[in-house]
């Protein structure tokens, strides 16, 4: 079995329903209005419950909640990136009306939150399996006329705790036509981070994959990290970056460059952006610049950039672009980007 469908499976295991928590939650919006559900996350100023009597998800407007009662386990993410785990209730105060937080994991500390401060909020578990959550998307492409056909995939899971997270993502596409050869790409990726005391700082390391017929890659390892900062942190946008250092290998197809790999130590930037729209749609960016140290003037890039639509529960449409570029190939016989777009449906399991 090879690395694409090992890291496939790895993914797709869960995407297995896990079983629902029990739908005792209270929730009473500032209209008046009470509701007992099963409060799943808070993201993008959108509260996602489940009810008893309705299908799916039913997403409420955070600013509208004035009440929330849950004795269930939840991580809970503030302006300032703080991370808190516990069970939830809101004291009937005016004003603000702050949310308290009980941690209930290891003390009985209390702690009291301003509403309009909680940015990210998600279901967890003492169980290690519950506490996963990602997506997964497929999309494909065929003409008769020229007989082209297009298939893409992309995956990933992540797994959150109170101050540190890791996640998995793979990405595959395929394309092939009458009178031209096939092109793939294949690119795996595994990223951890911690917050550290300072408000709104982290460090985080990466491990990156990538084979790409386009560029003459076999496989090109990249191993980095390095230090970072939330520089705006809302519950409509959430923008981060950090710099560090990398070690790449890089082995090309043998018809490039005969039993060759290259060996880079590069400086590392990472920059991501998340955009939300309640309940509507969402846009990723996330772009990686790698200059050469040991090789000074060489620059690789990376860029992988999403935009979904929701269309029902956790189902949605996507619209995404790849590229990665490399200013200083090691041969003028193949190209020094591989780039591309693609379309399709995108299933998202967990607490996402």
């Amino acid at each position: 079995m090879n690395v694409k469908t090992l890291c496939f499976c790895f993914l797709l295991l869960f995407a297995l329903p896990l079983s629902a928590r029990e739908k005792s939650d209270a929730l009473v919006m500032r209209n008046g209005d009470r509701l007992t559900c099963e409060v799943k996350s808070l993201d993008a100023d959108t509260l996602s419950i489940s009810l008893d009597y309705a299908a799916g998800t039913v997403s409420i407007n955070w600013g509208k909640v004035d009440h929330i009662e849950s004795k269930q386990l939840f991580l809970v993410k503030t302006q300032n990136g703080l991370v808190y785990s516990g069970s939830l209730s809101t004291p009937a105060t005016p004003g603000a009306r702050p949310t308290k937080i009980e941690v209930l994991e290891e003390s009985t500390t209390r702690v009291v939150l301003d509403k309009t401060h909680v940015i990210h909020m998600e279901e967890t578990d003492l169980s290690f399996w519950r506490r996963f959550n990602g997506q997964v998307g497929l999309n494909s492409i065929y003409n008769k006329g020229n007989q082209s056909i297009q298939f893409g995939l992309n995956a990933d899971a992540a797994y959150p705790r109170e101050r540190w997270s890791a996640a998995i993502s793979y990405s595959s596409s395929f394309s092939s036509s009458t009178g031209s050869s096939s092109a793939t790409r294949n690119e795996s990726q595994i990223t951890a981070q911690r917050l550290l005391r300072w408000n709104n700082w982290y460090y985080a390391g990466l491990a990156d994959f990538l084979q790409s017929s386009e560029q003459g890659i076999q496989l090109q390892s990249t191993f980095g990290g390095g230090i970072g900062r939330y520089v705006k942190n809302t519950n409509n946008t959430v923008i981060s970056i950090y710099s560090g250092v990398a070690w790449q290998n890089i082995a090309y197809h043998e018809q490039v460059i005969p039993a060759t790999n290259q060996q880079v130590t590069s400086a590392l930037i990472v920059g991501e952006m998340n955009l939300f729209r309640f309940d509507k749609t969402n846009l990723d960016v996330v772009a990686t610049v790698l200059p050469a140290l040991s090789e000074p003037g060489r620059i690789h890039t990376n860029l992988n950039v999403a935009y979904y639509i929701k269309l029902w529960s956790k189902f949605t449409w996507n619209f995404s672009f790849y590229g990665n570029w490399d200013n200083r190939p090691p041969s003028s016989s193949f190209s020094s980007s591989d780039y591309g777009t693609s379309s399709g449906l995108t299933y998202r399991f967990g607490n996402r």
